[in-house]
């Protein structure tokens, strides 16, 4: 047996012999050569086992493999046969380059994929485990009936009454805050407009404010002897100070319009960067074509935005959706539970009401979830037009 490479011309046989390449093919015929062989090992490390160009070549009861070329390469008008032999590639040691780098990507991954794991997903399967339970968080049981959270609910009139505030809030403040947030990106894109920066500042400074700054704030503005009931009283619209924050419906007219006022900035600019994609020669166009600017608005501005009008609404659906800042500090959920939300009555459920109740508001958080999940797909379902 040899170990070599082998460069055939003419008219050549070989039989029983072991040929490698270490760089080359294992058996080469050269342009011309005609060859028999047989039972011939025959492998190459970096290129074909046996190429064959402009040549004739018998091949019998050989094994023949290759780490990165083909077993047998016939090329170039080569013609002759192939009978029992065994084709094999060999496969490299170690890991591709390929998975190398997949290795990679999930080695700085993982680190942030655990967190998110332990702090997020792990936290919500706690909560649907702990849903199904009862008594104190020292002494929790699985509830009999099983399911005794839930049907507790549809019988819980306060609960209920959270459902109907949530959902009023969002009914009301995210259409107006969103087309408030439209309207204002579009006249702060102007190109024409001065003191852009300053405008735009002032527009997203209300979403800079702590949340518990500005509830206080709004708070003390409609307080009986605050800033608005003066200034009511001076202009002759109201003959006596006007309790606004413990009369139910205008307590609720207040929490919409400081949500209006705290998040439309935030929702601007992500409209203003949306407009900011869109090649001004589109409005050229369409002002050529003598389209008028509500028009203009209507067929180019809100179809090109409504990538970001989904995200946005979805974004203010599940924010509005797990209110709880304003109802605990404007109102505290009153009078008589006519502001209250579904975030604050879990968080009294859970922390506000003495006895700890994690079982119960486990359950009312997974009927948030549940929302949350439902209207965003929905909204993703009627916003997605795409064909």
């Amino acid at each position: 047996m040899l170990t070599m490479q082998f460069s055939l011309s003419k008219s050549n046989t070989l039989t029983s012999n072991k040929t490698t390449g270490a760089k080359l093919h294992g058996i080469y015929l050269t342009q011309g050569s005609s060859a028999t062989i047989n039972k011939c090992t025959v492998s190459s490390n970096k290129s074909d086992g046996i190429y064959i160009t402009k040549s004739t070549a018998n091949i019998k009861n050989c094994t023949v493999s290759s780490n990165k070329g083909n077993g047998i390469y016939f090329v170039s008008k080569s013609k002759g046969s192939i009978k029992n032999c065994k084709i094999k590639k060999n496969k490299k040691k170690g890991m591709s380059i390929t998975g190398k780098q997949r290795a990679a990507g999930w080695m700085y991954l993982a680190p942030a994929t655990i967190l998110i794991f332990i702090m997020s997903f792990w936290p919500i399967i706690q909560a649907v485990i702990t849903s199904f339970k009862t008594g104190s968080s020292a002494n929790m049981q699985w509830a009999n009936p099983f399911a005794y959270n839930y049907t507790r609910m549809f019988q819980d009139a306060v609960f209920k009454r959270s459902i109907g505030n949530t959902f009023l809030y969002l009914i009301i403040e995210v259409p107006i805050m969103l087309v408030l947030a439209i309207l204002l990106a579009q006249l702060l894109n102007n190109k024409h407009l001065k003191f852009k920066g300053l405008f735009r500042t002032c527009v997203f400074l209300p979403c800079a404010t702590s949340l518990v700054s500005y509830a206080l704030i709004f708070k003390s503005l409609f307080a009986t002897q605050g800033l608005i009931n003066t200034i009511l009283v001076k202009l002759g619209i109201l003959e006596n100070n006007f309790n606004f924050l413990g009369t139910g419906w205008s307590a609720k007219i207040i929490i919409i319009v400081a949500l209006i006022w705290r998040w439309t900035g935030y929702n601007m600019v992500f409209f203003l960067a949306g407009l900011q994609n869109i090649e001004y020669s589109v409005y050229e166009a369409a002002k050529i074509d003598g389209a008028s600017g509500w028009r203009t608005f209507w067929s180019i501005t809100v179809p090109l935005l409504r990538p970001t009008i989904v995200m946005t609404t979805i974004m203010s659906i599940n924010g509005t959706l797990q209110l709880f800042d304003e109802s605990v500090n404007l109102t505290k959920g009153g009078p008589a539970n006519a502001t209250i939300t579904m975030s604050h009555y879990i968080y009294n459920g859970s922390f506000g009401e003495g006895v700890a109740n994690f079982g119960y508001a486990s359950a009312m958080s997974v009927i948030v979830f549940i929302m949350v999940a439902i209207l965003a797909f929905i909204n993703l379902k009627v916003g997605d037009k795409r064909d």
